[in-house]
């Protein structure tokens, strides 16, 4: 008989925007999981566009996130998700029994040219990194920070 597999963990990152810092921590763990994590990134007043200089610093890495639409946040994608971490957007997440939630305090991108960010993207790479450690998930060997 065999076992089933452990279900995929789903982390949901969610800030105001969509823009900046929830599309950097979708696209690194999306990067190091390499399909091991379900990953989605909402905000609760999605931008039109995610910030240039935020699409600047990830190509640096060679992630490129031109494809990438701010989302809107729903109940839904909550429900769905076993990790919830919010970067800033205060109450506007719903709250549901069962989930783990996370608030990591971040500087928000919005305005800051890429010298500025990239500092903010190292920290979320290494707080990445950690969330992976704890959900049992080995991440990639590559490194995305230089």
């Amino acid at each position: 008989m065999t076992e089933n597999p452990a279900p995929i963990p789903t982390v949901l990152f969610v800030c105001v925007h969509n823009a900046g810092r929830s599309q950097m921590a979708a696209a690194l763990l999306a990067h190091h999981a390499r399909g091991a994590v379900e990953v989605r990134s909402a905000g609760s007043e999605p931008a039109d566009a995610v910030n240039p200089a935020v699409r600047e610093v990830m190509a640096e890495l060679g992630i490129d996130l031109s494809a990438e639409k701010p989302k809107k946040l729903t109940v839904d994608a909550v429900e769905a998700s076993d990790v919830v971490i919010t970067m800033g957007c205060g109450d506007a997440c719903p709250v549901f029994p069962g989930k783990r939630y996370l608030d990591w305090e971040l500087t928000d991108p919005a305005g800051k040219a890429a010298g500025e960010i990239r500092p903010i993207r190292d920290d979320i790479d290494a707080r990445v990194r950690a969330l992976l450690a704890e959900l049992g998930v080995t991440p990639s060997t590559e490194s995305a920070t230089r």
